[in-house]
């Protein structure tokens, strides 16, 4: 609220003075209030808060495949809207669910998620947009891929005729209903890479993501059975000499080096990451029980950490502190396994917050998990799954949990291995309610930190780079900019006080 500022000049006799005094009080809606003395800026704080904004299925966004386009916008600006308002800093939106793609690519078809048809233009680049919307309001943007999924075998008369289903079928596998992408072809892992690769030049994004799909989870058959990934002939083509399991974790570990490597090629300062199942093997931490997420989906993401393959990890620990995969016992495990300090930032089962069954979660189980995370120096931040939940369900009610404890403005954790140096503070001008920003001679910035002192409160917002004036509230007394570039450093500070 801002302050009101002054008093009353008291003239002539004191009978006259309460007079005014008591006509005054009849049109005032609130007492004066006396301008607040000046406090120390809040410092920068860095913390990760991420929404997952799941596409595939319509689950989040677009809430059908038969909205128009300008539906569509205005469902995602409010999806923006309410993260921001929430406090989330980070969106990670799902542009690759299955050999489709939310965005124009050269590459894949059009998902059915906008339009309902496979390889169908929607009329606009729902990944443009949704940058530009989400850096508009200091929000990064994350473009979150599936790597292997190919669609379900109950689609398959419906995939686009340049969907690799139909345009290469020999590198297709259909396993339990589902059609997967084969790992251990050479030509698959060469496709995604240039499908990450074109996302990243393309498109002015703060992060590619990978979810936790590689081979697929294991089905079994109607005997209970379970049923064997058919990759033998890949196997058996690629002469190696690995067992066929270890030879199986090398293909995706061949997929997470390159990945990283080749992405960063093209942009060196953007995050790498991905959620792998929370768990990687049973009884590590001691006494965790679980799926073997390194023997059944050959995914060794222990060793993807701990080799720095990764800027950061953000394993899914989808259970209640009080369960036996406890999600504080789990943390800190991944917390001593972060040997090299990576970011970590645990994925929140945001969804599973009274959802019905005998394992939902009680109100109060995220935000715990949010104090824990705090908690642990190892970690930085936090992602929510999924955005339904957390932001419109029971009116709200995860939001509202959190937003508290995501109250205190905060930009996300730096990466300080792609680049550790600060750079060049910008100058400002400020005229009235609005600053003027200019980069440092041969300098530029990925964004703009503003904290500003209005009314006697400080406020800070986050602005994109390319602004360079930048509107507040009213007019400031005092003022403190830095620019912050890819990897989250931050320069010097720029300050201004009024005269």
């Amino acid at each position: 609220m801002r302050r009101v500022r002054g008093g009353f000049a008291l003239r002539g006799l004191a009978t006259g003075a309460l007079a005014l005094l008591a006509a005054c009080s009849r049109v005032m809606t609130s007492p004066i209030q006396p301008v607040q003395p000046d406090t120390a800026p809040p410092p920068i704080m860095h913390e990760m808060r991420g929404l997952w904004v799941a596409t595939v299925r319509n689950i989040d966004w677009p809430s059908r495949n038969t909205l128009t386009a300008d539906q569509q916008r205005a469902e995602l600006d409010d999806i923006l809207d309410r993260a921001r308002a929430t406090g989330f800093n980070a969106i990670f939106l799902q542009v690759r669910s299955a050999g489709d793609a939310m965005y124009a690519s050269p590459l894949e078809p059009w998902s059915a998620s906008l339009t309902g048809v496979q390889g169908k233009d929607p009329g606009y680049d729902p990944l443009a947009y949704a940058v530009a919307q989400a850096h508009a309001r200091g929000l990064e943007l994350h473009a979150w891929i599936n790597p292997y999924r190919a669609g379900n075998t109950s689609d398959s008369l419906a995939l686009a005729s340049n969907q690799i289903f139909h345009t290469r079928r020999d590198l297709v596998r259909v396993y339990g209903g589902a059609l997967w992408m084969d790992p251990g072809e050479p030509d698959v892992q060469d496709l995604v890479v240039r499908v990450v690769k074109d996302i990243a030049q393309r498109y002015d994004v703060d992060g590619i993501h990978a979810d936790d799909y590689f081979y697929p989870y294991q089905v079994k058959d109607a005997n209970g059975a379970t049923l064997e990934f058919p990759d033998s002939a890949t196997y058996a083509k690629s002469g190696s000499t690995l067992s066929r399991d270890d030879w199986r974790r090398a293909n995706v570990d061949q997929f997470i080096q390159r990945m990283y490597r080749e992405v960063h090629a093209v942009k060196p300062d953007i995050d790498v990451g991905i959620s792998p199942f929370g768990i990687w093997r049973p009884n590590n931490p001691p006494g965790v029980p679980g799926l073997d997420a390194y023997a059944t989906i050959y995914a060794d993401s222990r060793k993807w950490l701990q080799q720095g393959w990764v800027d950061y990890l953000a394993p899914q620990l989808y259970w209640a502190n009080s369960s036996p995969q406890s999600f504080f016992t789990l943390l800190d495990w991944w917390v001593s396994q972060n040997t090299l300090g990576r970011n970590l930032w645990p994925g929140l089962a945001a969804y599973r917050v009274n959802d019905g069954t005998a394992t939902s979660f009680s109100g109060t189980e995220i935000p715990d998990q949010i104090r824990i995370t705090r908690a642990r120096p190892g970690a930085t931040g936090e992602l929510l799954y999924n955005t339904g939940s957390t932001l419109t369900k029971n009116g709200g009610a995860v939001a509202a949990s959190i937003a508290p404890l995501y109250a205190t403005f905060a930009i996300a954790p730096t990466s300080s291995w792609l680049d550790n140096a600060a750079p060049a503070a910008p100058t400002i001008a400020v005229r009235g309610a609005t600053i003027s920003v200019a980069p440092a001679a041969g300098g530029d910035a990925r964004w703009w930190l503003v904290r500003a002192r209005v009314g006697g409160h400080w406020q800070s917002m986050l602005v994109f780079g390319d602004q360079r004036s930048i509107r507040l509230a009213g007019a400031p007394e005092r003022v403190m900019v830095n620019a912050v570039d890819g990897a989250g450093n931050t320069s010097p500070d720029v300050k201004w006080a009024a005269p």
